[in-house]
């Protein structure tokens, strides 16, 4: 990325060494391209045309004439303090020594050629530089969460145990299924982080995150008033907490209906009973559906069912 800056421009095809970084299995026919080197290529539109294995000859003169060139005429001899001395020394190296010098095989000075040939040909730069991102693969887990450099984030609860691939850039994190976006994150700041969209999770999982008597009390609210008052005075029983048996009541309204539900509550408020147990077995035995015993006339004989 920065030589394409330098060079203010871009190659149409950059031929390479096989280093893991860009190519993860070499291969003379097939090789198999790492994906952020992929992603880079075609952010800038050039061809990756790696050499072929086990060929030296196929890297041209770099290693033998540029590289050696370069330790034996700029490194050899010189100590520098710190990287940024030996930037500017090697940039100054390059423009006086380097580009001035009559080029063994072409005859020609290297800076001169670039300006009136090379620099034509080279792809114009993009609009913005390449936002340089990690891949790895890695497991959903049980709980809906993959984990990343320390850090985890959600996928639809669907893929668990299916493997998928993590794009990290600097301030995003994106899941991939099947080449298809299956989640995006911000970032996590700090390892152990978690970053979690409720939308990807089991439902009972969603109700039990969001747990709170706050939560349980709203939720009521919307099911019917006999709900209302019945979680209202579960929750307010002291001194055990309640909070479990609430959620629980509440969750019968997905299996029963919210109708039902709070003809159950009714009736068990009727007979002073706020149990999980006994709202459960309203709605199982259909006793939801029996005239309110505040409205009925009380039957002669044993204790009315509830």
């Amino acid at each position: 990325m920065r030589a394409f800056e330098y060079f203010g421009g871009v190659p149409r095809t950059l031929v390479i060494d096989n280093l893991k970084a860009a190519i993860v299995r070499a291969s003379g026919y097939d090789p198999v391209v790492q994906r952020a080197y992929r992603e880079c290529a075609e952010h800038y539109g050039f061809l990756i045309a790696p050499c072929r294995p086990r060929t030296p000859q196929h890297k041209g003169k770099v290693e033998q004439g540029g590289v050696h060139y370069v330790k034996r005429n700029f490194l050899a001899g010189r100590t520098f303090r710190d990287r940024t001395e030996a930037n500017a020394l090697a940039r100054q190296w390059c423009r006086t020594t380097a580009g001035e010098r009559i080029h063994g095989t072409t005859k020609e000075r290297p800076l001169v050629r670039f300006t009136e040939v090379e620099q034509a040909a080279l792809q114009p730069l993009p609009a913005t530089p390449y936002a340089v991102a990690a891949w790895k693969r890695a497991k959903l887990h049980p709980d809906c969460h993959v984990v990343f450099d320390a850090a985890y984030y959600s996928a639809p609860h669907r893929l668990i145990g299916q493997t998928l691939w993590v794009r990290a850039a600097d301030t995003s994190v994106t899941l991939f299924h099947a080449h298809e976006v299956v989640a995006s994150h911000p970032r996590a700041a700090r390892p152990g982080h978690r970053q979690t969209h409720p939308d990807h999770l089991p439902p009972a999982k969603v109700v039990a995150l969001m747990a709170s008597p706050a939560w349980c009390v709203r939720r009521a609210h919307d099911i019917g008033p006999q709900t209302t008052e019945l979680i209202g005075r579960l929750l307010g029983e002291r001194p055990l907490d309640r909070l479990r048996s609430a959620m629980a009541i509440l969750q019968l309204a997905h299996k029963y209906a919210p109708r039902r539900l709070e003809a159950a509550c009714t009736r068990a408020l009727a007979f002073d009973q706020t149990g999980y147990g006994i709202v459960k077995r309203i709605l199982q035995q259909g006793l939801d559906a029996l005239p309110s015993p505040a409205t009925a006339v009380a039957p002669a004989g044993p204790r009315p069912q509830f």
